[in-house]
């Protein structure tokens, strides 16, 4: 269906509460089980448990920050067309990418969403010269099934099914759906028919599709869970690496319990993976048979999470007298980025433990209360009853003093998307793919003269059609003065008008233009920067070690990047940033810092108006960040002079 490029319209963030429906219509239709853990103690919450293990998977499959665009492209021998809308979102350690299609009510997952969701669809096979074909666009025929009878049972008749080859067993490489039904099939030799129509594959336009045009993503060479799981829709391998849950399902609440099920789990055995070299304290190994850490060993846990994420913004924002840091803060945006992501998590089951329910705290709330009581920070209750932290003291002895310990080098979901399990999502200060940080620009504003200005030109021979800068210009024009003798006998500062300069530069549309002709001399100043407003601008912005004759110049002055300020919904204030890409910066490496830094949410999104073809992405952040993003460009080798600050916020003035 995606073997032609498809008409995508422009990108628009996905809303939580969008976002949540259609993970949930996602987990019905593919049948996942959601587990929950109820043991004695946990007897009146254990549907408060279930609902968190249906966060956890909900951002496995579409993650938080997803955006969705509609499409419409053609379809089938009589080329029918076809509308329906993308999911695209970013899975731990990768790009953006598309996610989900979704055609009339049927959600089919992408390459990308399978090669990280082991087990989701029936796994069908074929041999790697059949699948060739169908990465072309063919369907898969019943003769060319293999690895059965028995089939998988889920591969019925209008179910989705992923088909691999048999050289890469483990590894999907094209969607499609059942045309009829697989599983009953007892024999495949001889048969006739086909067996799967194909949607999508690994090379096709969806595949290909990134913000960044840099082409799709390469197949992996093994994916363990399609080899231990089969065809059956089990999601326990990828929650292993799940540690925390969004904060609408999470209730602003911090560590999220994992549901955790493993393949040996009915024998009895569990082994609990470390991170090679992983020794400090406090850790222990959390097995399946219930083992849980103290309330005390959990708090203090806890309390040094926090104090090894303010640590951080410490060393890490020095000159910034917020260390990165943007008041007020509120509890669920200090347990998601400065508590989960400095949590020593390895496993689900660990993270089953290590949940803020299970501190003497009980909730956000109570443990920033306790770090008030400490003057560690300061903190008021809002209206609502919500907790937040106005203040942070970041010279108390706690901080200033505090030994970090090492952190997983596991990296999970819940890391990349700032909320805990190896600390990733601030740890990190540079993405090793944002080479962007470091970078030295140079803007050169440029001029090419008009075709009435060639006699000039022709003085100091000189090409017309050639790109200037002003103090290039200036020389020339005092050639073409001095070989015609201009300069006024009463007036060296004066320049006595000859029809060339009357023509090509004071056409009588203006007063002033007038007012010039009518005297027949102008200032040699006022020539020259009259001559400049006469020639068309271009510009350059030169990267590193990029000279003029070795980047074409575009036409027009050079852009600015705007940075623009508005309030919503009342009193919520967000910052956007529009226009980077000139500039060498990739919007999406811009957002993940921007998320880490400001410690808010973020999203990507193109600008209104701006082209399909060549898109100008926006980056929203919560709150006002403008000092954020201009440090974020400063870093980056943009000046500020560059950038164009609208503030929305500010009222009217009467």
């Amino acid at each position: 269906m995606f073997k032609k490029k498809p008409n995508i319209k422009a990108l628009a963030p996905l809303r939580s509460s969008d976002r949540k429906k259609i993970a949930d219509q996602i987990i019905a239709d593919y049948g996942i089980d959601v587990p929950s853990r109820e043991t004695a103690d946990q007897a009146q919450t254990g549907q408060e448990s279930a609902t968190i293990g249906v966060g956890a998977i909900r951002n496995v499959l579409l993650p938080d920050n997803s955006q969705s665009a509609r499409f419409t492209t053609t379809a089938g021998k009589d080329l029918k067309q076809v509308s329906g809308t993308i999911y695209i979102g970013k899975h731990p350690a990768q790009p953006q990418r598309v996610l989900w299609i979704k055609l009339e009510d049927k959600l089919l997952p992408t390459v990308y969403t399978l090669w990280s969701n082991p087990g989701l669809v029936p796994l069908l096979h074929t041999p790697d010269v059949v699948l060739q074909k169908l990465r072309g666009g063919a369907d898969l025929m019943t003769p060319g099934l293999a690895r059965g009878p028995p089939f998988p049972p889920k591969a019925t008749k209008g179910s989705v099914v992923a088909i691999a080859s048999l050289e890469k067993p483990t590894v999907p490489m094209v969607v499609g759906i059942c045309e009829i039904d697989v599983a009953s099939l007892q024999e495949v030799r001889g048969a006739k028919g086909h067996a799967v129509r194909g949607e999508h594959w690994d090379g096709d336009e969806l595949w290909a599709w990134s913000q960044g045009g840099s082409g799709g993503g390469n197949a992996p060479d093994e994916i363990e869970g399609w080899a231990t799981y089969g065809g059956e829709s089990s999601l326990e391998e990828l929650l292993n690496d799940v540690t925390v849950e969004d904060s609408d399902d999470a209730q602003n609440e911090g560590g999220v319990p994992i549901p955790y099920k493993a393949a040996e789990e009915s024998q009895g055995k569990y082994q609990n993976d470390f991170v090679e070299g992983e020794d400090a304290e406090p850790f222990e190994r959390v097995g399946l048979e219930g083992k849980e850490l103290s309330t005390k060993e959990i708090d203090e846990i806890f309390w040094n999470a926090l104090l090894y994420g303010l640590h951080h913004h410490r060393i890490t924002n020095r000159s910034d007298p917020h260390h990165g840091l943007s008041f007020p803060i509120n509890q669920s945006t200090l347990v998601s980025n400065l508590v989960l992501p400095f949590l020593p998590i390895t496993t689900s089951a660990q993270a089953a433990t290590l949940n803020i329910k299970k501190t003497s705290w009980k909730n956000a709330k109570k443990f920033i209360k306790a770090f008030d009581k400490a003057r560690i920070l300061k903190s008021k209750d809002r209206d609502g009853g919500e907790c937040v932290v106005v203040d942070i003291d970041f010279e108390d002895p706690a901080i200033t003093n505090f030994v970090p310990y090492n952190l997983p080098k596991k990296e999970t979901a819940g890391a990349e998307s700032g909320g805990g399990g190896g600390g990733k999502a601030i740890t990190a200060d540079i993405s090793p793919s944002d080479s962007s940080i470091g970078q030295k620009l140079n803007k050169i504003d440029l001029y090419k003269p008009k075709e009435q200005l060639a006699p000039v030109f022709a003085a100091s021979k000189a090409n017309h059609h050639a790109l200037y800068l002003p103090t290039e210009l200036r020389p020339i024009i005092n050639a073409y003065i001095d070989s015609e003798k201009l300069i006024s006998d009463t007036n060296k500062r004066l320049v006595n008008l000859d029809p060339v300069l009357a023509n090509a530069v004071f056409d009588g549309s203006t007063p002033l233009d007038r007012e010039v002709l009518a005297k027949g001399s102008v200032p040699r100043d006022a020539l020259i920067d009259r001559m400049l407003k006469s020639c068309s601008p271009y510009h350059l912005i030169l990267r590193n070690t990029e000279t003029r004759d070795t980047v074409k110049a575009n036409a027009g002055h050079a852009p600015k990047i705007s940075i623009v300020l508005e309030t919503r919904s009342g009193n919520k204030t967000v910052t956007k940033i529009s226009g980077v890409e000139v500039f060498h910066i990739q919007p999406q490496a811009l957002a993940d810092e921007l998320q880490k830094t400001c410690a808010s949410s973020t999203s990507v999104g193109q600008t209104a108006g701006s082209s399909p073809k060549k898109p100008v992405m926006e980056v929203m952040v919560q709150g006002p960040q403008k000092e954020a993003m201009m440090k974020a460009l400063e870093k980056r080798g943009v000046s500020r002079q560059w950038v164009e600050v609208n503030d929305k916020t500010k009222g009217k003035k009467k």
